[in-house]
Parts: structure tokens; sequence; C-alpha cells
């Protein structure tokens, strides 16, 4: 597929999502829409799929199949290979032709069947090794919600017509090409995130600062045995990493129940198989659903800031992932605690790179200790990389990327990039160009300096800063004023001067021939 059909295949999903526009917010019409474009997507799977088995069979196409042993055959196959199973006259072409009138002498109100089959998905899963990966997955799309319309026929009216538009349009499951329809499903979750406002930072990291994460956790390595975000969002982060390595366990955590359903489409539509994922939905600070497992890298953009019950929680005080440090991040702000716990979750061949506010690097008290024991007695700090502000949507706050490492390649020094200054404004937002991503990856790569844009600070350099890594005291910016020769500028208030008196004497002249006052 081009880039133009790819363009194409974006463009129409967003105009088939701006039905919903206007009916309710961003975030609410963007739960319908998606969930059924999974929906399209796991019927064109098991479509395509069944089709395969049949393929020495008197009968070829799945939708016309009616023998039970067949069925039987194909959901047996299909809960292994798919994770799921569903009947032909369950496939979402069958109810969008049915929503369309297009089935002879039958009706087209669908809410009933619709809301039957997406239940179905998840009750074919049950007892299989794909249960919990499928579980309430449907859940966020209530079709009685009066916000698609007042009555069950205005309602049936809308979701048909959403669902006749989707019908038309073909994914291309069948090509072995480059993860099209992904991309598309990427392209809408980024557009819902820039008209959703503060509630954006729950779902989404923007894509360039995804690959700036994703280049350097996956430096110097051609695949990935597992890769890990306790806070994984929409699990956007964690496919990126996949676009530089090969990957072969995806492991995240993410609180918001939407979003974690979410994240688990996203997944399966980016077409990683049930048992290559464990995405867990609770409070990662409070309720670790990993807490055994070590990960070969770790990719995370932690909520800004963000309350936790720090001391308010005794077990906190006994916690491997905090007790080493003797102190616990403040109940207000709990950067540091998700940063120990990445730190405690991270294999020692392993990298993490997480998004942080820039108050990490140099707020004091119990953060300030964390930070000084991370550099002084474990010396996991691999560097500091200051980004623009404005480029995350719903804060304009400016932000930093910290690299950790438990076995450092260069283990006396950390190095600060200053890329604040380098970004392209796009209307209201400031974005990092392809060529600004590239400059940040090169130069922690290299561990280069670079004047005014980066700098290798040694652990001595560090300590004599109190352990504060505020990045204008490593990488300095400043930029001379050009020098101003005052006898020049008198000259030339001079000159001015003898040309306002000129024309001054030729005003006087005008005003006199027209016999009026001169103008004071």
């Amino acid at each position: 597929m081009s880039d133009e059909q790819k363009k194409l295949l974006e463009q129409q999903l967003w105009n088939i999502a701006n039905t919903l526009r206007g009916k309710m917010d961003a975030d609410e019409f963007r739960d319908y829409i998606l969930g059924f474009i999974f929906f399209k997507y796991l019927s064109e799977k098991q479509y395509l799929h069944a089709n395969n088995l049949l393929m020495d069979e008197p009968i070829k196409d799945y939708k016309k199949v009616t023998k039970k042993e067949t069925l039987d055959h194909i959901r047996e196959d299909s809960l292994d290979e798919l994770g799921y199973f569903l009947l032909p006259e369950e496939l979402f072409s069958a109810l969008a032709q049915k929503g369309s009138s297009k089935v002879k002498d039958q009706e087209n109100f669908i809410l009933e069947d619709l809301t039957s089959i997406l239940n179905n998905i998840e009750k074919t899963t049950l007892g299989t090794e794909s249960e919990d990966d499928f579980n309430k997955l449907f859940e966020d799309l209530d079709l009685n919600s009066t916000k698609l319309g007042r009555t069950p026929d205005a309602r049936n009216e809308l979701i048909s017509k959403i669902l006749t538009h989707l019908d038309q349009i073909d994914f291309k499951l069948d090509e072995v090409e480059a993860d099209v329809l992904g991309d598309a499903y990427e392209y809408l979750i980024a557009q819902f995130a820039s008209g959703a406002g503060k509630k954006a930072g729950e779902f989404y990291t923007p894509q360039q600062v995804s690959k700036i994460l994703a280049k350097i956790v996956t430096t110097g390595k051609k695949k990935l045995k597992s890769v890990y975000d306790p806070t994984c969002g929409s699990g956007s982060l964690l496919l990126r990493v996949a676009r530089e390595v090969e990957v072969a366990e995806y492991f995240g955590q993410e609180m918001n129940r939407t979003t974690y359903n979410l994240a688990r489409m996203n997944m399966i539509l980016h077409n990683v198989h049930y048992s290559r994922f464990d995405i867990q939905q609770e409070d990662t600070l409070e309720e670790p659903r990993h807490r055994d497992q070590q990960f070969e890298a770790i990719v995370a953009n932690p909520p800004f800031s963000a309350k936790w019950k720090g001391k308010d929680n005794p077990l906190n005080d006994t916690d491997d992932r905090f007790s080493q440090y003797g102190k616990l991040a403040p109940s207000s702000k709990a950067d540091f605690a998700f940063v120990q716990h990445m730190i405690y979750h991270l294999a020692d061949n392993g990298t993490m790179a997480c998004v942080l506010p820039h108050g990490v690097l140099f707020r004091g008290a119990a953060e300030g200790h964390i930070r000084e024991y991370l550099i002084k007695e474990l010396n996991y700090l691999d560097a500091v990389i200051g980004l623009p502000a404005n480029i995350f949507y719903g804060t304009s706050i400016p932000t930093s990327i910290l690299v950790f490492k438990k076995c450092r390649k260069v283990d006396d020094s950390v190095l600060f990039i200053d890329a604040s200054a380098h970004f392209e404004k796009q209307g209201n937002q400031n974005v990092l160009t392809d060529e600004h991503v590239e400059k940040i990856i090169s130069t922690y790569r290299d561990f280069k300096e670079e004047e005014k844009y980066s700098h290798v600070a040694s652990l001595t350099e560090i300590a004599e800063n109190d352990y504060n890594l505020n990045i204008p005291r490593y990488v300095d910016t400043f930029e001379e004023e050009e020098v101003i020769d005052l006898n020049e500028v008198a000259l030339e208030l001079n000159t001015v001067k003898e040309k306002m008196q000129e024309v001054d004497l030729t005003l006087a002249g005008f005003c006199q021939e027209l016999n009026i006052e001169m103008p004071i």
C-alpha cells in the first residue's frame, strides 16, 4: 500500500469518526469508533483465517458454511490461533448489511445483535489462554447511551450508518505488508488526543517523543526479550519499540480501565499474538502486577507529579522497590516513586528511558535524597535530556527524559543534552522534527559534547552541584549580546535629528502658505 493509500485510509476513518463529533466529547466518541474498527478487524481476521482452513473443502467461503462439524473445527483452531471465534452470521459485514437493509425481508434493527455479538466474542474465550486479554474488552461501548440518540431507533440509525461506512473500507489484512491498519489506528489515537485536552496525557505520548524513547532503549540491540511500560496508556510506546528491533514479549500496566481496554485492542490490531503481551489493569505503585519480573527495556511517560499514598501506606517503607533508598517520594509527587519502581524491574543488561517533569532534576527534600542515592550509591543515571516546552497535549510545561542503566558503558560521567530550543512551531503546539530526534539520538549514542547543546559531566562535577541535575548548570546556552558602538549610535542620532529639522522647516513652509498654525 502506497503512502497516498495509507493517508486515504486514515482520512476515511477520521471522516467516519466525525459522524459522532458534536454528540459527545473527543474521548467518548473515540471509544465507540475505535471499538467498531476493532470489531471489524476481528471479523476480517476471522474470515481470512477460516477461508484458509477451508482451502481444501467443497465450500471455500466461510460466510456460506453451516455444517456444525466444520464450524466446530474452525472454532477450535481459531481460539488457538486468534484467541477468539466468530460465527459467519456474526461477522461485521453481515451485521453492517443488515443495518443498511441490504438483507432482503429482514428488519434493519441491529443494536441487540451487535450487543450479543460483542458479548459472544468474550464468551468464546472463557477457559482459554486468551480469556484475560479479551475480558470486558468492549465494556465502553454503551449502545444504550442517549448520547448516541434519544430513542433506540435514533441510536440504531446512527450506528448502522457508521458500520455501513466502515464496511465499505477494505483493511487489506490479506496483504503481507507494513502494519497499515495499525498505523491508521495510531493516527486516530493521535487525532483524538489533540482534541482531548488534559485527558490526552492519560493515553497518548507524542509520536516523536515515543521515537526518542524507543531508539534509546534499543541502542546496540537487534532483539529484545521483553519491553515494559508501567503506565502504558494506549500501548503506543510499547509498540513503538517494536519498530526499532524485534520484540519477543510486551508487558504493561494501566490504571484507567478505558485506556487499559484501548491498549489491549491496540496490541491485537498491531498483530501481536495474545500469548506475546501481558497488559494488566490496576494502580502500578499500589498494586504492581509484574512483581517478580525484570525487563530488558523499559519505557514510560508517567502522569506528571501525580499523587500517591507514599507514607500513608505503611507497606511502602518495607517494599523492595523503595526501601533501599531510605526515603519515600512525597505523597504529592509520585515521579520518583515511578522511577524507583522501574529500576526495580530493570534487568542488569537493560535500559530504561522515561519522560518526567523538570522538577525531578532539582527539587530537594526526599526527592533530592533519592536523586543523590541513584547517582552516588547506585550510579545508574546515564543521561538527562531536556525537551522543548509545549510538546505534550494537555500541558505546556517543559519536560525531560531520564535514561538509566544498571551496567553503564561510561560509568564515571553523565550525559546532559539541552534540546529545549530545538523544535518547530505548528499551530499552538511545538513539534520535534525527524532532524531534531536524530540529533538527540546521535548525541546520546556517541556520548558526545557539543557547544551549547550537550555536556559530559563527571560524577565529581555532579556531586559539586549537590546532585542538582538542572540542565543549565551543565549546558551553557548563553548567547552573548552583540556589542553596541555608542559613538556610532550617537552619530546616527545626530543624523536623525538633522533630518527632523529639515522636515520641520519644510512643514513650516507649507503651514505659512496655507496660513495655518504650525502643529506642535
